[in-house]
C-alpha cells in the first residue's frame, strides 16, 4: 500500500498520481487535503509519513506547491528517508543509493507528466544494498542518537 497526501498546492497532483497508482492495481491511503481549500500541509504530511513509519503503508508520496515543506515534515518522523524530486533520475538513485521511503513534489515545480514519470520510477527501483546499506544505516544512527 502507498500512502499519499498533500496540501491544497498540491491537490490536483496528489489525484493525478492516486489516478496513476491505481490504474497499476496498487492500493492507496489518501490522507488528504481533499480539496483546494487553503491548509497546513504538516497535518498531511506525518500523516502519510507515520502510516509508512509503522508498517502499515510500503512506501508513501506527498505533494505541495515546491515538495519543500512536505518533505520537511515527513522527515521529521522516525525511520522516514522521504527525498523531494524534480527530476526521474534523483527520483532512481534516492532509491538506489538511499532506500528512501518517501517521495515529495512540488506541483508548481513539475509538470503532471515529469511527475508521473518520476513516481513510476522512484516506485520501479529496487535499493542497491551493499556499500549503500552502510551508509543508511549511518543515517539511522543519527536519527537514533540520544535515546
Amino acid at each position: 500500500m502507498i500512502s499519499i497526501a498533500s496540501d491544497h498546492g498540491g491537490y490536483a497532483l496528489k489525484e493525478e498520481i492516486k489516478e496513476l497508482l491505481t490504474s497499476k492495481g496498487l492500493e492507496v491511503e489518501d490522507f488528504g487535503c481533499h480539496n483546494t481549500e487553503s491548509c497546513d500541509y504538516p497535518d498531511f504530511a506525518e500523516a502519510a509519513a507515520e502510516a509508512v513509519a509503522s508498517g502499515k503503508c510500503e512506501k508513501g508520496i506527498v505533494v505541495c506547491t515546491t515538495g519543500i515543506g512536505v518533505s520537511i515534515t515527513a522527515n521529521k518522523v522516525k525511520g522516514i528517508r522521504c527525498a523531494l524530486c524534480s527530476d526521474a533520475f534523483s527520483a532512481e538513485m534516492t532509491r538506489r543509493h538511499n532506500d528512501s521511503n518517501m517521495l515529495a513534489i512540488g506541483a508548481g515545480v513539475v509538470g503532471k507528466n515529469l511527475a508521473l514519470r518520476i513516481v513510476e520510477t522512484f516506485l520501479n527501483t529496487e535499493f542497491e544494498g551493499g556499500r549503500h546499506q552502510r551508509r543508511v544505516d549511518k543515517i539511522t544512527a543519527i536519527e537514533n542518537k540520544g535515546e
